[in-house]
């Protein structure tokens, strides 16, 4: 069994895919765009030029799938109460990652010292999705 985090992009999903391939060294691992859907009959409503949009995809991050869709809606997704979280393997690419992801959004937490990581930060992207950013630490949760 696996958990794996599903995103939501308004019809931005081509330009987050983008910004996480330079923000957090995302792989790629597959695109279907609603015009490719082997169902033609796709029940869900969708937006007029929606053809081209990503129906489904999937891109690593690290050992991590993280799967995404331009969704049904242009409606902004509000992502509250969860975040992703990266364990970076040193403090140079933690620090790479954090700007990179608060780049056009906020930070939440600053990139410090805590008791459990030598380094480790809060913030939210520029797709309003909230991410924390730290490397391994003496502290065994």
């Amino acid at each position: 069994m696996r958990v794996e985090p599903y995103l939501m992009f308004a019809g931005r999903c081509e330009e987050a895919l983008e910004f996480y391939k330079q923000a957090v060294d995302a792989k790629p691992v597959m695109v279907l765009r609603f015009d490719e859907s082997p169902d033609k009959n796709h029940p869900m409503p969708l937006p007029p030029n929606w053809g081209n949009k990503i129906m489904h995809c999937g891109f690593m991050v690290g050992q991590t799938l993280v799967m995404a869709t331009d969704g049904g809606s242009v409606d902004q997704v509000v992502y509250s109460g969860v975040s992703l979280s990266i364990t970076a393997d040193d403090e140079t690419q933690a620090q790479r990652m954090f700007a990179a992801l608060s780049g056009g959004g906020s930070v939440t937490m600053p990139m410090s010292k805590t008791f459990w990581s030598p380094c480790f930060g809060m913030c939210t992207d520029q797709f309003g999705v909230n991410w924390m950013i730290g490397t391994d630490g003496d502290f065994q949760g």
